[in-house]
């Protein structure tokens, strides 16, 4: 019987953020046979994803930590992880979680490739200091997108390769085929059934701007009361936010659902999935929403625009005109023709170009060829 390669990835938490929810997709799709795969996570309330891993496949560790510096303090433990599991390869996800794994590379020399989710641009000035000074002990760069890479190249020049690998979706399990889920979930928030409903998935973050898709959907509301919205997820700016809701009078029109670990269900509700994000890498909640054939309403943030072709597989604005999305949202909800074609195309898109498996097999490429 032949070895199994060992595969390692570290990354700060398992909640549910979008390079978090790749781990067990991507799980699913590889050739368990051949590799493979632990887990290393560092902030313990933030598990969400660990049953999805294990039920996959996969053995979940956690190091707690309650803070950055705890966290690089974890690579003795993780040093010793990676001897007492045979480690070949490990494999890095976001700026914490590399600087801890690049330790553990300079000191057992195992491989280590890193997947940057974000712009350079848009990280903390610490935070993209310590990137630029210690990118280069790793083994690969890898960026979720073109948009990404460039960062890298512009910001930190490395001497080490770096390669682009395009997020992708699990198109065969994110597909519309439970017509029951969509009319429980209009019947939980009394959503009526012919209503166009509007949503999207984020964690409430300074980049979504979900405070602007709050004006968004009140301006598209007030042109058109059959439009309802959701907004799915939950993080630091949720307060505020709520404020912002209150004062638009969105009360009994948006709906806030609280973090979500199965999103298909309100997918599944949605007519139209938006998105007013000032910047982004690649996000497979639009990856998610567009294979479950969901209409796209979006700016051209970060990686979008390699996703999004204009007025081909989704309405799509420059990140500084976001306020015409609601023209958008009203276009669609007048015309159920258009709305059914452009869901259509957003399904189509991501079979043809952002399917999982062409997203694993480009992994385990660079995997074997590093080992073998």
């Amino acid at each position: 019987m032949i070895a199994k390669i060992k595969i390692l990835h570290i990354i700060k938490s398992l909640g549910r953020g979008g390079a978090e929810m790749l781990l067990p997709e991507t799980l699913k799709s590889h050739h368990q046979d051949q590799f493979e795969f632990h887990y290393i996570y560092f902030l313990p309330w933030k598990n969400q994803l660990v049953e999805a891993i294990e039920k996959a496949g996969g053995k979940v560790t956690c190091f707690p930590a309650n803070n950055n510096i705890q966290l690089l303090l974890q690579f003795p433990k993780i040093v010793r992880y990676c001897k007492e599991h045979q480690i070949q390869l490990i494999h890095a996800h976001l700026p914490w979680a590399g600087f801890v794994s690049r330790l553990v590379h300079l000191t057992t020399r195992i491989p280590l490739f890193y997947t940057e989710h974000n712009l350079q641009e848009r990280y903390h000035f610490i935070t993209k200091l310590l990137n630029k000074l210690s990118f280069n002990w790793q083994t690969l760069g890898i960026g979720v997108s073109e948009d990404v890479t460039q960062s890298i190249q512009k910001n930190i020049s490395p001497a080490i390769p770096v390669k682009t690998i395009l997020n992708g979706v699990t198109t065969t399990t994110f597909q519309r085929e439970n017509p029951q889920e969509r009319e429980r979930i209009r019947e939980q928030f009394e959503i009526p059934n012919d209503a166009i409903l509007v949503g999207t998935v984020a964690v409430f973050r300074f980049q979504k701007r979900l405070d602007l898709w709050l004006e968004i959907m009140a301006e598209a509301i007030k042109q058109n009361p059959k439009i309802y919205g959701i907004i799915i997820g939950a993080g630091p700016l949720e307060p505020l936010l709520k404020e912002k809701h209150k004062a638009l009078g969105l009360e009994e029109k948006v709906f806030f659902t609280g973090l979500q670990t199965n999103v298909k269900p309100y997918y599944e509700a949605m007519d139209i999935f938006m998105m007013s994000s000032s910047f982004e890498g690649l996000p497979i909640a639009l990856l998610e929403a567009m294979s479950m054939g969901c209409a796209i309403v979006s700016t051209d943030a970060g990686g979008i625009k390699e996703v999004l072709r204009p007025d081909k597989d989704g309405f799509v604005v420059s990140v500084d005109a976001w306020k015409s999305l609601s023209k958008s949202i009203v276009v669609l909800a007048e015309d159920d023709q258009k709305l059914k074609e452009y869901q259509s195309l957003a399904r189509q898109r991501v079979v043809d170009s952002f399917s999982i498996e062409v997203m694993v097999n480009a992994l385990e490429k660079l995997y074997l060829a590093q080992i073998i």
